[in-house]
């Protein structure tokens, strides 16, 4: 949908014209799962496709959302205090960026009515909602002059996620969101939030999305549960190493020598899977920087297999996908990408495979689970931005 008629559609929705747009991507995360809320390592970029935010002020004291997806316009006054909406309503995404202004000391000075609309598939796994959250921190930061840098803005979204989804999120999502740069990828210390833009150059290779049309839940409570049960394996391992901060700090070599300190089996294999996605990550930087995209595949692969076998979070239609991709001609590497549990994988495949990889892989996934899937060729873009 093109800014004009995201305007008309502003002007249909309130009667008056919109006076402020935003956008902010949706990302997609190379290699390094479910490491970043375990101090790790990751490696995701920013897309081409987001959500947009329009907005205008009102003078009746209301956050009027609209989005077009949904049929209603739902308000909220600013002159009580905020809290989640009930039954998982999708304002609780904005609405909780909002909050976290007000709950810094900022006065939200006047009501604004908000029309959102977003091309990232909701529940492939593309961080829908840390677009939504990031463009409405971005845009209240702009109407404000808060003056809030980024890394902010992606903090004030992990908040939003926290305290008004109820998940239990790390900061990749909204940091690649807010900070992503076209044609670049976020290295990025989830424990320090320091990070690097590493131009990605893949001369002959396009990623490539692959949509299971299996929608992810993070709040289902799977998330949270591999959340809990790293941070058991944390506590067990400071019985040994009372200094450890973070899962993601051990090497492998490491990990072997106090392993033995973790009880719980199931916690055992989620911390086995951080730290060895860690040290794939800082590998797979390096083999980018070097050129070498085919290792780069191979370690693409190997997070598949570690977030299948020790993290469980695949499930059927993730490996059927990953599977049928890695038997195709021309594809570099291909795994999951995203919370897990549904949602989509990541692939790089040569221009001159792409094609064939759309109809031998889209093929097999459906003979294996009935679901015909849809796939998108990514280009990695800016993040966050003013649009008019």
């Amino acid at each position: 949908m093109e800014i004009n008629e995201l305007k008309q559609a502003f002007r249909q929705a309130y009667a008056h014209e919109a006076t402020d747009g935003f956008f902010s991507a949706g990302r997609i995360n190379l290699i390094g799962e479910h490491v970043d809320y375990c101090g790790g390592y990751v490696f995701p970029c920013a897309l081409s496709f987001g959500t947009y935010l329009l907005m205008a002020p009102n003078q009746d004291r209301l956050l009027r959302f609209k989005s077009l997806n949904m049929p209603e316009i739902i308000e909220v006054s600013i002159d009580k205090p905020f809290a989640p909406l009930p039954n998982r309503s999708w304002v609780n995404y904005p609405l909780g960026c909002i909050a976290q202004f007000t709950k810094r000391g900022i006065t939200i000075p006047q009501g604004y009515d908000m029309l959102i609309w977003g091309n990232v598939p909701a529940g492939a796994g593309l961080s829908s909602s840390a677009a939504l959250e990031v463009v409405t921190a971005y845009a209240f930061n702009e109407l404000l002059n808060t003056g809030y840098d980024r890394t902010e803005l992606a903090k004030i979204g992990q908040l939003s996620e926290h305290e008004y989804a109820g998940v239990n999120c790390g900061i990749m999502d909204q940091f690649a969101s807010a900070q992503g740069k076209k044609d670049h990828a976020i290295y990025l210390n989830c424990d320090t939030l320091d990070f690097d833009l590493v131009p990605v150059k893949l001369n002959g290779i396009k990623v490539v999305i692959s949509n299971t049309h299996s929608p992810h839940h993070l709040d289902s409570g799977a998330y949270n549960d591999r959340v809990a049960q790293c941070a058991t394996a944390l506590e067990q391992l400071r019985t040994v190493k009372p200094e450890l901060k973070n899962l993601a700090e051990l090497t492998e070599a490491e990990f072997e020598k106090i392993e033995s300190a973790i009880t719980d089996p199931i916690a055992h294999r989620r911390a086995r899977h951080v730290v060895s996605e860690g040290q794939r990550t800082r590998d797979a930087v390096e083999a980018l920087k070097k050129g070498d995209i085919a290792k780069f595949g191979q370690l693409m692969n190997a997070s598949h297999v570690s977030l299948r076998d020790d993290y469980e979070v695949t499930g059927l239609n993730l490996d059927a996908m990953a599977e049928a991709a890695w038997k195709v001609d021309g594809v570099i590497g291909s795994r999951m990408s995203g919370g897990g549990f549904g949602g989509c994988t990541v692939s790089l495949v040569k221009d001159e495979a792409i094609e064939k990889f759309k109809e031998l892989v889209g093929k097999e996934y459906e003979a294996k689970t009935g679901i015909k899937p849809d796939f998108y060729v990514a280009e990695i873009s800016d993040g966050a931005r003013r649009v008019f």
